[in-house]
C-alpha cells in the first residue's frame, strides 16, 4: 500500500489555499469544513454529473466542469493561488459506457494526450488506478501537486474495532475471514473493492456498478439474506484517490438486500458520519466492525470502538 506522510500541526502547508477536486457524494463537503476550519481558503473544482452543486455553499471559490476539462481545473487553481489540491467523492465510472458520455469525455488541449490514450488509441486500460493516476499525474505536470484528502480530515478513517458492540457468529467470523483474502485479491487486481459473502461462498464481487449496485445483485442471488459484506483496501492503494469509504447510504443498501454484516479496513476506510452509521446500524442489527487483516478476535467481536 502506497504511503504518503500524514501531515502534523508541525507541517501544515505553507499555503493560503487548498484545491478540491470534488465527485459524487457528501465526503467532498466534508473535506472542504475540514479545510476551512483549518484556516485554507478552499477552492473548489466540482466534476459536472457528479458533483453537487450545493458544496458552492462551502467553498471560497467554486466552479463546475466535464470530467474531460482537466486543464479548465488546472486554470482555475492556479488562478486562485491553489496549488495543492485534493480529490474526495466517487466518480461513477459506470457513465463512461452510458450512450453519449464522450460529450463529458470531449478533452481540453490539457488533457488531450490523455483522453487520446483511453478513449480514440484505447492504448490504457480503464481500471481505477489507471485512470485516477493519470488524472494526478496530469495535475502533477502542470505544477499543481495532488495530496491525499486524509491528510486534511484523518479523524474520517475508521477506528479497529466492534462498532455496534454485536456479537458475531461463527458463520460471521468464517465469511468475514474468508471474504477478507477475496476482497484483497480482486482489490490486488484493480477490479473492485467489496465482496459479499454468504457460508463462505461468493454472492458478488464489485466491478464497475460499485458496492451498492454489487450489494443489491448479492440480495437478488440469496433471498434469505442473512449475508456479510467485506470492503478492504486494495494491497497497492494509493491514498491520493480511490480510498474506500461507507456510510449510512451502504447500509441501507445492506439492509434493503437482507445483509446482516459489515466488515471494513481500519484505518484505510472513510466513515461518513460515523455517528448516524453506527445508529442505523445498530437500530437496524447490522454488525459492523472494523479489522486489519480479516482475522477477528475476542477483542473485535465484545469491544466497540474507541
Amino acid at each position: 500500500m502506497k504511503e504518503v506522510p500524514a501531515l502534523t500541526s508541525d507541517s501544515r502547508l505553507e499555503a493560503e489555499a487548498v484545491g478540491l477536486m470534488a465527485g459524487w457524494g457528501e465526503y467532498p463537503v466534508l473535506v472542504a469544513r475540514s479545510l476551512k476550519k483549518q484556516g485554507y481558503r478552499v477552492i473548489g473544482v466540482g466534476i459536472r454529473g457528479h458533483a453537487d452543486p450545493q458544496l458552492a455553499k462551502e467553498c471560497d471559490e467554486f466552479t463546475m466542469g466535464p470530467i474531460g476539462k482537466v486543464g479548465m481545473a488546472i486554470h482555475f487553481f492556479k488562478q486562485h493561488n491553489a496549488h495543492h489540491i485534493t480529490f474526495a467523492g466517487k466518480i461513477h465510472k459506470v457513465k463512461i459506457f452510458k450512450r453519449f458520455a464522450w460529450l463529458d469525455y470531449i478533452p481540453d488541449k490539457a488533457s488531450l494526450r490523455m483522453f487520446y490514450d483511453f478513449m480514440i488509441a484505447k492504448k490504457s486500460d480503464r481500471k481505477d488506478d489507471t485512470f485516477l493516476l493519470a488524472f494526478v499525474n496530469l495535475f502533477e505536470r502542470h505544477g499543481v501537486s495532488v495530496l491525499p484528502a486524509t491528510h486534511f480530515a484523518p479523524e474520517l478513517l475508521v477506528k479497529q474495532g466492534n462498532l455496534t458492540g454485536s456479537k458475531l457468529s461463527k458463520s460471521q467470523q468464517l465469511d468475514i475471514q474468508f471474504g477478507w483474502d477475496l476482497a484483497k485479491q480482486m482489490g490486488g487486481l484493480d477490479v473492485g473493492q467489496t465482496v459479499v459473502v454468504k457460508n463462505q461462498a461468493v454472492l458478488a464481487v464489485e466491478a464497475v456498478e460499485g458496492t451498492d449496485l454489487c450489494i443489491q445483485r448479492a440480495g437478488e442471488l440469496c433471498a434469505q439474506g442473512g449475508f456479510t459484506v467485506v470492503k478492504v483496501a486494495k494491497p497497492q492503494q494509493d491514498s491520493r484517490f480511490d480510498v474506500p469509504a461507507v456510510g449510512v447510504g451502504t447500509l441501507e443498501s445492506i439492509k434493503k438486500a437482507g445483509g446482516h454484516c459489515l466488515a471494513i479496513e481500519a484505518g484505510h476506510t472513510i466513515m461518513i458520519n460515523e455517528p448516524e452509521v453506527i445508529e442505523y446500524a445498530r437500530k437496524q442489527r447490522i454488525t459492523v466492525v472494523a479489522l486489519n487483516d480479516g482475522v477477528v478476535s475476542a477483542e473485535h467481536d465484545q469491544l466497540d470502538a474507541a
